[in-house]
């Protein structure tokens, strides 16, 4: 439902989310940029209107839904678009094996960054 509301909303204001899933403390989506639109605009847009509207739904939860204030992105080539659609859409079975933190610190680790705690 969120993840749904979420490309139908980003399409109605012209930005293609070609995939969008996740797991129970994060989300994944592959956007594909215009030349005018930047990660920073894409992210906020996505994230305070979602939670907007989740938290208005009869359905709602009592605990609000809280994007965290930060994210991470990185760009990948042409030919990684299909490895990069089927992470996207397997994240249940991916992450039955690996927590998002040790995921995430494995990537940055192997791409020479500093790790999170």
């Amino acid at each position: 439902m969120l993840f749904n509301h979420i490309k139908q909303n980003a399409f109605a204001k012209g930005i293609h989310i070609d995939r969008i899933n996740g797991y129970v403390d994060h989300a994944h989506c592959l956007v594909f940029l215009k030349p005018t639109q930047t990660i920073n605009d894409i992210v906020q847009l996505i994230k305070g209107e979602s939670a907007h509207w989740f938290n208005q739904q009869a359905n709602a939860p009592p605990s609000k839904l809280q994007w965290q204030s930060d994210y991470f992105a990185v760009s990948v080539s042409e030919s990684a678009i299909p490895n990069v659609q089927q992470y996207i859409d397997n994240q249940e079975a991916h992450h039955q094996r690996k927590t998002f933190l040790q995921e995430y610190n494995a990537f940055l680790k192997y791409h020479g960054f500093s790790e999170t705690n």
